[in-house]
């Protein structure tokens, strides 16, 4: 078993990550050169964490745990799932992008349309720019959301899945609780894209302040808000949960197609889910 590192090694990797954040690399590439995110947050778990493996039977068997994209992808490395840790960050949307989206109705802003081709750019970047000082500093690591091996598959349970997802990720890393809509309500709020690398490196996981999956959810914990299914312009939230039969037609065709004609931007847009709602910003008070 790899050692613990000391709590610099975490330190690092957050200012890492906040650093990386600042940086010119983060811009939605508009005239005024705005950063596509504010400061980002970041939460640390085992490979190992049995929430990984408990995921993994929800969803299906194409399911990655740590240990298997690790292993699939550093196939000469002996690595037990408790010598991996998965480092997880959220990235905030800014204010500006968050008062243009509440305003719209049925499509995206610009700002957002910008913050989900170019804020996601960079978010790939970012990936690869902590995997890259990692294993400089002789820590194997990779970002399962830019595996070549990444793809889309169908759950019995969920309908259209991934074998990675960023946000149960964050959620088993500490960083927040599922919404109505799928999205991750955070300490940031729910307008935030989120990312992971995973590397052969011992960090001390951060805590769950949670217990239920939907905890921060208003809907589920107090019976009350539902502005969510308001927002949708595909009616693809209601109190039964996401359907994403109904939205991700409608982000990769209805909303690409608006952002093409008027941004000039090609990119599948829509997220109002996510924006004008109680937890946008924050964890809703009860």
């Amino acid at each position: 078993m790899i050692p613990k590192t000391p709590d610099d090694t975490l330190a690092w990797i957050v200012k890492l990550i906040g650093d990386f954040t600042r940086s010119n690399e983060n811009t939605l590439c508009n005239a005024e050169n705005e950063p596509a995110w504010n400061e980002p947050l970041v939460g640390f778990s085992s490979g190992g964490d049995p929430l990984y493996l408990e995921i993994k039977g929800l969803i299906g068997d194409f399911y990655w745990t740590p240990a298997e994209i690790f292993r699939m992808t550093f196939p000469s490395i002996e690595a037990a799932p408790e010598d991996l840790t998965v480092i997880s960050w959220v990235l905030p949307q800014t204010a500006a992008t968050r008062r243009d989206q509440t305003r719209e109705k049925k499509f995206p802003s610009e700002r957002w349309a910008r913050s989900r081709s170019f804020g996601e750019e960079f978010n790939t970047k970012l990936r690869a720019h902590v995997a890259a000082c990692l294993k400089e500093r002789g820590h194997e690591a990779l970002a399962p959301s830019d595996s070549p091996l990444w793809g889309r598959r169908d759950s019995r349970s969920f309908g259209i899945s991934s074998n990675w997802s960023e946000r149960h990720a964050a959620y088993i890393s500490g960083l927040g609780t599922f919404g109505l809509c799928d999205g991750l309500i955070t300490p940031a709020g729910k307008a935030v894209r989120l990312g992971s690398v995973i590397a052969l490196i011992q960090v001390s996981p951060t805590s769950r302040p949670y217990k239920d999956l939907h905890e921060y959810c208003l809907f589920y914990s107090a019976g009350t808000c539902g502005k969510c299914i308001e927002r949708c312009p595909a009616k693809a939230i209601s109190k039964n949960g996401h359907d994403k039969s109904r939205c991700a037609p409608y982000t990769g065709k209805t909303g690409r197609q608006y952002s093409i004609e008027h941004f000039h931007i090609d990119t599948p847009a829509c997220g109002l889910c996510q924006a004008g709602v109680p937890c946008e910003s924050g964890i809703p008070v009860k």
